[in-house]
């Protein structure tokens, strides 16, 4: 579709950017990112033909730029500049029609009835057909960069240029303008070329992004690649930090503060921060610990403060347990945003915990067991389970820092010794006989206070898999052992 070959180009014979050589595919989604004088601008101007070429050429279509009439251009590229706020006491249709001039001909241009039809489109295309009598000053910033690029849409480009498209925009509409961009290279294979000054929109939208530095090329590959740490991190100058998306296959990037939370001093987890009552356990951290966990409320990966274990009745039931736990958690004073909250039937005086040490290093371990309903995991799928009372809650806190790694293998970790103490207690799947490996509702929690030197491994053959591995092994025995002398009372 769109060749860049040897291009440098710039003012007033010095460069500003040189030796780009790319190749854009039709349909394609390509990126442009660079901190401010990267040349980012001066690129996308370039390949508008408004820009002179110092040196190489650009081709559209197997033909190069400068060899097609600006009228003949505008039928193939359009481009959807940034947001302005001063704008023409147009009435929206009005606006939309310019974009069909391209392609009106003779002396006395007028709408024909393809024009109208293409104008039509458009506008319900990007939702705008509803305020088409409207005029520009009237409307958000947001729908007027909609009626703008109805505007270019109106041209029936092939290639579509955008200069920081969603500059000035409120998160709806930036989602809004980006997801009807996209659709149009998916629908009607339109190519877009845009730039973004936001690495986390251009990853999310972009198929290939291109990162330039000093005018020059520092990468151009898949955003898994291009949105890796050294690289944006050697180009932009600041600390950040490489995520994936929660529920789309690309990766975010987080800034990191050089001061803050992170840097308040040592934290130490330990037997002084845990209150057990009748109605629930707490543990109360001063600041956010990182933490895994399965709770009923925060559960996946985030930084919680305060940690409940609420006891309810054997047969308790409700539909929507989760806000009948946020509500039990606010009753008691605490923001169910910082909490991992969970539950179990056992009386909470049963819950066992101790701390453990080592190599300076250290663990706390927390745990609550009722066994009554023990199953093996490898046979569950013969037999129908109901969530009857018998649940292993467990919590680790670790003082230390770790890696997102060391957080898997703990949890593999603690997992493993959790078995082991079953099966040395000799806890048994009441159906089938067999060892049990936990119960149907099993829950965990690690939570690490992210002090100190980096913990890159948690597994059994670390120091902090060794104290972890030891402390759930043995907290989980007495916990089983005390559960036992319960039931026999």
């Amino acid at each position: 579709m769109m060749d860049v070959k040897g291009v440098s180009v710039g003012y007033s014979e010095k460069k500003i950017v040189e030796d780009m050589n790319f190749h854009i595919d039709k349909g394609e989604f390509f990126g442009i990112l660079g901190p401010n004088g990267s040349g980012k601008t001066t690129l996308l101007k370039a390949m508008t033909g408004l820009l002179p070429l110092l040196e190489g050429n650009i081709t559209l279509k197997g033909k190069q730029l400068h060899h097609y009439s600006s009228r003949e251009l505008a039928t193939h590229v359009a481009v959807l500049p940034q947001i302005s706020t001063e704008t023409f006491s147009y009435e929206v249709r009005e606006t939309v029609m310019l974009g069909r001039y391209a392609h009106q001909k003779g002396f006395l241009k007028g709408m024909t009835e393809r024009d109208t039809e293409i104008v039509e489109k458009v506008m319900e295309q990007t939702g705008i057909a509803s305020f088409q009598h409207r005029y520009l000053h009237e409307l958000s910033g947001g729908e007027r960069q909609r009626v703008f690029l109805a505007q270019a849409l109106a041209q029936e480009p092939q290639v579509l240029l955008l200069d920081e498209p969603t500059n000035h925009l409120d998160l709806a509409y930036q989602k809004s303008l980006l997801d009807l961009i996209k659709q149009q290279t998916v629908e009607e294979k339109l190519t877009v070329i845009a730039i973004f000054h936001d690495l986390n929109l251009a990853s999310l939208y972009c198929d290939r992004l291109l990162l330039l530095e000093k005018g020059k090329t520092r990468l151009l590959h898949h955003p898994e690649e291009v949105l890796k740490e050294e690289h944006i991190e050697g180009v932009y100058h600041t600390k950040v930090q490489k995520q994936a998306h929660p529920l789309v296959a690309k990766p975010q990037m987080v800034i990191v503060p050089e001061k803050g939370d992170r840097d308040v001093g040592a934290l130490t987890l330990n037997e002084s921060l845990l209150e057990v009552s009748e109605e629930y356990i707490h543990f109360a951290s001063p600041r956010p610990l990182k933490c895994m966990s399965s709770g009923i409320i925060g559960a996946g990966i985030g930084w919680y403060k305060n940690f409940i274990n609420r006891r309810v009745p054997g047969d308790y039931d409700c539909s929507d347990y989760q806000k009948d736990m946020k509500g039990f958690i606010s009753n008691e004073g605490l923001d169910p945003s910082f909490c991992i909250g969970m539950m179990t039937a056992l009386p909470l005086h049963h819950v066992v915990f101790d701390q453990f040490e080592g190599n300076g290093k250290s663990v706390f371990v927390v745990v609550t067991a009722g066994v009554g309903n023990a199953i093996d995991v490898s046979t569950s799928y013969r037999y129908e389970t109901g969530f009857k009372p018998g649940t292993i809650n467990t919590w680790v806190f670790i003082n230390g820092n770790l890696s997102d790694e060391a957080y898997i293998e703990a949890l593999v970790t603690s997992t493993e010794a959790k078995v082991r103490a079953l099966h040395d207690m000799n806890v048994k799947d009441r159906r089938t006989g067999q060892l049990a490996t936990g119960t149907p509702t099993d829950s965990i929690l690690i939570a690490s206070s992210q002090n100190g030197e980096l913990e890159p491994f948690a597994g059994s053959i670390t120091p902090i898999g060794k104290l972890i591995g030891r402390g759930v092994y043995e907290v989980t025995k007495k916990a089983v052992k005390r559960y036992w002398d319960h039931m026999r009372e």
